[in-house]
Formats: C-alpha cells, sequence, structure tokens
C-alpha cells in the first residue's frame, strides 16, 4: 500500500511540474538506466504529446516530423517526460522515441539567418556548405566543441553551441 501511494504521489508531483526531474528522479539515471537529461529523437511523424504518463491523459499536442531532436526530462515506466526546442514538456510513450541523435540549427535565431559549416572542426577551415538556421540536421559525430553534421546530401562542422540536440562540450562517437 505504501509502495503504491508513493507511486501516486511521485506522478502527481511530476505531472503537476513541481518536481524538477532531478528531484522526482532522486539521480541522473532513470529507470530505464539511461542518463537524465538525454537528447533522442521522434521515431515517428505522428507522436502524440499528453499531459501525464498514460493514455488516460489528453493529448496535448501532435509532433508531426519523424527525427526531430526532444530532451528527455523524466521517466515515469514507459513514459518519458520531453522537452522540445521550445521549451514545451509533456509526455511520451518510450516506443515512439529513437536514439538517434538529430539537431536544429540555431532555432532561436531570426528565420533567414545563414551558417557555415566547414569542411574541418575549425573556424578557418574551408566551406563546406551553408544552411539556414532551423534546418534539421543528423548528428555524425561531436568531439570538443565541433560536430559534424548532414543533411540531405551535404555535409560538415558546426560549433556545437549552433545546435539544438547537444549539451555543451558533449561527446558523441
Amino acid at each position: 500500500m505504501r509502495l503504491i501511494l508513493a507511486k501516486c504521489v511521485l506522478v502527481a508531483g511530476i505531472c503537476a511540474g513541481t518536481l524538477s526531474p532531478a528531484v522526482a528522479q532522486g539521480t541522473s539515471v532513470g529507470p530505464s538506466g539511461l542518463k537524465i537529461p538525454r537528447f533522442v529523437s521522434l521515431k515517428s511523424d505522428r507522436v502524440n504529446v499528453r499531459g501525464g504518463p498514460s493514455t488516460d491523459h489528453k493529448v496535448k499536442w501532435i509532433f508531426r516530423r519523424a527525427g526531430l531532436p526532444v530532451e528527455i526530462i523524466a521517466e515515469f515506466e514507459n513514459w518519458r517526460r520531453i522537452r522540445d526546442s521550445e521549451g514545451e514538456e509533456g509526455w511520451v510513450y518510450h516506443s515512439l522515441l529513437s536514439g538517434r541523435r538529430t539537431a536544429l540549427i540555431s532555432p532561436w535565431q531570426r528565420t533567414g539567418t545563414i551558417v557555415s559549416l566547414r569542411d574541418k572542426p575549425n573556424e578557418k577551415a574551408d566551406l563546406a556548405a551553408q544552411a539556414q538556421i532551423g534546418l534539421q540536421v543528423d548528428i555524425k559525430t561531436c568531439e570538443k566543441s565541433w560536430c559534424e553534421v548532414s543533411a540531405k546530401r551535404h555535409q560538415g562542422w558546426l560549433k556545437a553551441n549552433l545546435l539544438w540536440g547537444v549539451y555543451p562540450n558533449e561527446e558523441i562517437n
């Protein structure tokens, strides 16, 4: 009975947003055994985001873009609380998420801004391609403060601080 009551209090606190994900989890590792927070991507081009961790909760909105990066900030059983690049939060069933790493190029910048991808992880390296902000890219690798990314048939290196979907100084192989 105490275990059920404790679970109810935990879920209520998470759903109400009164507990931070770290406090709600009590550790930086969730029930899945994976780190919290962490970035993942949407597996499907139709993903319901709910107000709480069950199908009993209403759908808050629907993502319609496979591969979009989201940040897992909490876990409850098979449900993941996610945050998108605009700061919106909700719950998604775990099987609708993928470990594939993607990112958005500088979604916080003004529309129409162009960024330069380089041949090597160096600001003075040759230009590999140019991309508009908001473009969704696949992350191939990140080292130090640079990430190698690709989109369609283009690839190049971009400073990690221009990507939403990568933590500062994160290494991705």
